[in-house]
């Protein structure tokens, strides 16, 4: 049985979303999850997305951002150096990250697809120790290699999948999320996909449509007992894909909106916290290696951008919201249960402030 999403809930959200409203709708974009839930103590996974899908391993421009560093993402330096993704990007918990790391480049060398002899792969995490035995780094090759495998286009699962399997948001369960926005044909008709792995932020924080929720619904929140309720310690990893043909220093400014995203939530992005948002374009075919040895690339100029910062701003803070509301209460380390955000009483609240559609 599928989902509610934010949209179906009635909740107000700027912007009108692709076809399926996911990181999905970029033509070629495939993403593959395991998602690991044995005994009461493994609650993790992984996520896998391939910017133009496992069959076309040409690179794409790229940009990233960390809005706080307490986070990794593998591969960075030379993404910020050179520009391109040159593979599958991953997505796990953070003591997963290396074993995933390796088993994309085994992956590479099977499928004969390594740009060049060896291989930088971006994989990036959140810490979902609370209510996976993260030390136990139950991830293994074969759970990256069946993701990296079955990866595929169309509707995505959300909330308790893949790497988003044991993380919480705002003291609710979180997870894995995803949405679209799509600009009108006056602004080039392009489209922005998010896929975010939300792992942030304390109950008093959520904000959905501006309306200080957390702030009604505070009771079972994990962490504030007691301790200084300002203190955070989660992340969130968010990607952003677009068809507009962006150059590497705009896809980075576009990484830089997704922040925006994550603060239309409530999340402030804490000392440690790790906040870090990845762009890239699946314009320009054939740019990292064209025939005759000089590319022909279209850009867009930067006084036309305004439009995909918006984008994909709200793009963000809706995938956030739909792992939030996708994520299932679950029980799991040391017998901790982690609470799902109650659908009915979030559009109790929003209709006390009239913003429920």
């Amino acid at each position: 049985m599928p989902k509610s999403r934010a949209r179906d809930l009635g909740i107000p959200l700027e912007g009108t979303p692709g076809p399926l409203n996911a990181i999905t709708d970029l033509s070629g974009v495939e993403v593959g999850y395991t998602t690991l839930i044995e005994g009461d103590s493994i609650r993790t996974g992984v996520t896998i997305l391939h910017p133009r899908g496992k069959a076309n391993h040409d690179p794409v421009f790229g940009g990233w951002f960390p809005l706080n560093g307490n986070g990794e993402l593998t591969g960075a330096a030379w993404l910020e150096e050179g520009g391109f993704l040159e593979g599958p990007i991953g997505l796990t918990n953070t003591h997963s990250v290396g074993i995933m790391r390796d088993t994309i480049i085994a992956w590479q060398v099977k499928n004969q697809c390594l740009f060049q002899l060896w291989s930088t792969p971006l994989v990036t995490e959140t810490a979902d120790g609370w209510l996976n035995d993260m030390y136990g780094q139950h991830v293994r090759p074969e759970h990256v290699w069946a993701a990296l495998d079955g990866a595929c286009s169309g509707l995505l699962a959300e909330g308790n999948v893949g790497g988003g399997t044991g993380m919480i948001c705002y003291e609710f369960k979180g997870g894995t999320g995803t949405a679209s926005r799509k600009l009108p044909a006056k602004f080039g008709g392009y489209t922005i996909g998010a896929l975010v792995q939300a792992n942030f932020g304390r109950r008093f924080q959520l904000t959905v449509a501006g309306v200080p929720v957390g702030q009604h619904l505070t009771e079972n929140a994990v962490f504030t007992s007691g301790e200084n309720p300002f203190r955070e310690t989660g992340s969130l990893v968010a990607i952003l894909a677009t068809d507009a043909p962006l150059l590497p220093y705009q896809l980075k400014r576009l990484a830089r909106r997704g922040a925006i995203g994550m603060a239309r939530t409530g999340g402030m992005a804490g000392n440690g916290s790790g906040d870090l948002f990845l762009a890239f374009s699946t314009a320009n075919p054939g740019a990292a290696r064209p025939e005759g040895g000089i590319a022909t690339l279209q850009a867009l100029p930067n006084d036309r951008l305004d439009p995909l910062f918006m984008a994909a701003a709200y793009a963000t803070e809706e995938a956030i919201l739909n792992a939030l509301l996708a994520a299932e209460s679950m029980t799991g380390r040391d017998g901790l249960t982690v609470p799902a955000l109650p659908h009915d009483r979030l559009q109790a609240v929003l209709r006390q402030y009239n913003r429920l559609a």
